[in-house]
């Protein structure tokens, strides 16, 4: 009876002690478990997924060009974000516009710094990776022409400038917070903020030499294959982690996420097979990333069925900007960066007004559900993050050339490929 009698007492002890964590928001250990595993999927999602989905798209002369500066983007907005990046975007400020600088070098956050469930350096460190691959979807648009040097200036340059700031607006109290505009995983702050970047950073390079005029291969589709999927993989933590807690809206978000790649990608390949007769495997893999770009705005608001329209209109709207927008305008967005990114991101933002649900988050509400006002308020902030992505990126860009002198590599060793010109490496050895 004495030995029954202390087990039961421990017991009690234990659960008390575990309602009054829950009670007071300090950490729990199953929701930091779980933004853990989310760092370290997003994480994955740049210097392995990125990488090899550009690289594989890119020519065979610049692959290890494509991968080095994607990982090179990883690297820099790593020490960007610890460094002042964090503190920009989520720094206490009365701002409506920006951060404070009180927490440069994660001044003011240690072991002890909770954030919600999740101890604050974990979240610092999910928010890290964000950083990361946005700079690095940037890189799609100007592959095979741009310094290395130059695009690792930009890089810095870009997430301090430009990610911290509309990051801040969205996610860290700012103004598009204050309005109630809905974006639960980076429709605006990643998707569109990189996309509309990237077209601007193309069309200050220029065109790459021979384009429009001859074949411009992928090196190897195959690659680009493995990098959709290890990026469809990773997106699960990009989504279901920006709940920020282990729970049914997390089970939500990484449903409805699959579920609009998968259908995305489908269209895609649909749309490629009837008008060229061919169903590839590149088209399908872009329709995949079209529909995960689409979705993520959305992923912790809408139901099932607003993520099979989602990821329906995301394919067709991707495969719209790839095929026939880039072709009609002219200009030269090397890997899709816009096409993919830049318009299923506002296609993704604007539909989390239409199909909000508060059965899935309580006082997100769409206009399907009752709040036609919702619809304005995305296309206010979709319209606000275009104009000032298009102007701080396009001030960002030449400021970059003044200081590199210039962002394009020598004519020459553009026709010679940057694996060779400038990293002196092969992807691979051919007798």
């Amino acid at each position: 009876m004495g030995l029954k009698y202390c087990l039961m007492t421990i017991t009690l002890l234990l659960t008390s002690t575990v309602s009054v964590f829950a009670a007071d928001g300090t950490i729990d250990s199953g929701d930091t478990a779980w933004i853990t595993m989310s760092t370290a999927l997003v994480m994955m999602m740049t210097p392995a997924g990125l990488a090899l989905f550009y690289g594989g798209m890119s020519r065979y002369k610049n692959l290890l060009n494509t991968i080095a500066m994607t990982v090179a983007a990883y690297c820099l907005a790593s020490l960007v974000w610890v460094g002042w990046g964090y503190s920009l975007a989520f720094g206490e400020s009365a701002s409506p516009v920006i951060g404070s600088l009180g927490h440069i070098l994660l001044a003011g956050i240690d072991v002890s710094s909770v954030s919600g469930t999740i101890p604050t350096l974990i979240f610092v460190m999910f928010q890290m990776t964000f950083a990361c691959i946005s700079v690095a979807i940037i890189l799609g648009s100007a592959v095979d022409r741009m310094k290395f040097s130059a695009w690792m200036v930009f890089a810095v340059l870009w997430i301090t400038f430009v990610y911290a700031p509309v990051c801040n607006w969205v996610w860290g109290g700012g103004w598009m917070h204050r309005m109630g505009a809905l974006d639960f995983a980076g429709g605006n702050v990643v998707h569109i903020n990189a996309g509309v970047s990237g077209l601007i950073l193309a069309l200050v390079l220029g065109k790459r030499n021979g384009f429009g005029k001859e074949p411009m291969i992928p090196s190897s589709v195959a690659f680009t294959a493995l990098g959709a999927a290890l990026l469809w993989f990773g997106w699960f933590g990009f989504n279901a982690g920006s709940e920020l807690a282990a729970d049914g809206v997390a089970a939500s978000a990484f449903l409805v996420t699959n579920t609009a790649a998968a259908l995305a990608g489908l269209t895609w390949l649909c749309l490629e097979w009837k008008i060229s007769g061919k169903p590839t495997l590149l088209g399908m893999a872009s329709g995949v990333i079209a529909g995960l770009v689409a979705i993520t705005p959305a992923a912790g608001f809408v139901t099932l069925s607003g993520s099979l329209i989602i990821g329906l209109v995301s394919g067709a709207v991707g495969f719209y900007g790839v095929v026939f927008l880039k072709k009609k305008l002219g200009y030269d967005d090397s890997l899709d960066a816009f096409g993919i990114h830049g318009l299923c991101g506002m296609w993704g933002a604007l539909a989390t007004g239409l199909f909000a649900a508060p059965s899935v988050t309580e006082g997100a509400r769409g206009l399907f559900y009752g709040n036609p006002g919702q619809v304005w308020i995305q296309v206010v902030s979709i319209i606000a993050t275009i104009a000032f992505s298009a102007v701080a990126t396009l001030i960002v860009v030449y400021v970059t050339k003044l200081i590199c002198g210039g962002l394009r590599v020598d004519g020459q060793d553009e026709r010679t490929g940057l694996d060779s010109a400038l990293h002196g490496e092969r992807a691979f050895e051919i007798e």
